[in-house]
């Protein structure tokens, strides 16, 4: 069979969702092969051998964290160029899509940016115009090279012992150009990434700037917190759990929509979640349309019940 790449997006080792959901879809087009870049190796073994990672190019070493993007962009290429890969598949995050399109440059290929899903014959499927479209693409030049979006795939596990083949890469010394000086570690939060989580609470407009509601929620239920890009753009959350076509795109079992109209900007980053809840004052407003429970109310007053209902269920 065909071999497929695989970038390992991974935190000192900890592979990320993004990574098990490439290799279940790499898995219909081939062989998934991984390429683990950055240190922590060990750690990472069981994840990519538990979702079927045929094989492993490991180029470990602590000096990718010193660096941005570049360096990776050039081990792939030397990879690429090595194996003949049928296709290269990395997460659709602002790292990957940018090394994807220094790896498209090198090797003289087609990119496919944001795909929700890939076929056997690597047409890629993309939601356009806030999710209104769903177009396919393929890439008919070169090797395609496809960025995916979280939570576009079920991770399948499918045990494997991959075989490990440790690269020996140059460097370039334009890619090593940028150099990271200085990191500040983000302050933890104690609840899961908002990608990977399986419940989301999250509030909009009608918050009024208190999210003490919907954080109390979310600690309730073990969930992430969300916001409306209402709600960012007033300074009420940190732009980094925005939700929505210019956010960040989540599919939880559980979505709860707490004073959220339900623009299609925001739709488009929520709408394949598994069950949707709302709450909003307003019965008309676009969000009771797609959701499967709807509550007309006020938020500072619904959320305080259903928090209180939970601790006692849980008590």
């Amino acid at each position: 069979m065909a071999e497929i790449l695989v970038l390992v997006d991974h935190a000192d080792g900890a592979v990320r969702k993004t990574t098990s959901e490439l290799l279940t879809l790499a898995r219909r087009a081939g062989e998934p092969s991984a390429v683990f870049i950055g240190a922590g190796y060990e750690a990472a073994r069981e994840t990519l051998g538990r979702f079927g990672a045929t094989k492993v190019y490991i180029a470990e070493s602590p000096e990718f964290d010193d660096y941005l993007v570049a360096p990776q962009a050039e081990v792939l290429a030397q990879v690429a160029a090595a194996s003949q890969p049928a296709g290269i598949l990395l997460p659709s995050s602002p790292d990957g899509k940018e090394i994807a399109a220094r790896l498209a440059v090198k090797l003289e290929s087609g990119v496919i940016t944001d795909a929700v899903d890939v076929s056997a014959d690597l047409v890629a499927t993309q939601s356009a115009f806030a999710g209104a479209y769903a177009v396919t693409g393929k890439v008919t030049h070169g090797t395609p090279i496809i960025t995916v979006k979280p939570n576009s795939a079920t991770p399948e596990p499918a045990e494997t012992t991959p075989t490990e083949e440790k690269l020996t890469v140059s460097i370039s010394d334009a890619a090593r150009a940028a150099r990271v000086i200085s990191r500040e570690p983000r302050q933890a939060s104690g609840r899961p990434e908002l990608s990977e989580a399986a419940i989301v609470v999250s509030g909009g407009r009608g918050t009024g700037g208190d999210f003490g509601p919907v954080e109390a929620l979310a600690d309730a239920l073990g969930a992430a917190v969300g916001a409306s890009r209402a709600a960012v753009d007033s300074g009420w959350y940190p732009h980094a759990h925005q939700v929505g076509q210019t956010g960040k795109t989540v599919s939880p079992q559980l979505y709860i929509a707490a004073g959220i109209s339900g623009a299609i900007q925001h739709r488009a980053g929520m709408q394949t979640s598994k069950t949707i809840v709302a709450v909003d004052k307003d019965p008309e407003a676009p969000i009771f349309s797609m959701v499967d429970f709807g509550v007309v109310g006020d938020l500072h007053a619904v959320l305080p019940q259903a928090t209180e209902e939970i601790g006692k269920r849980k008590g």
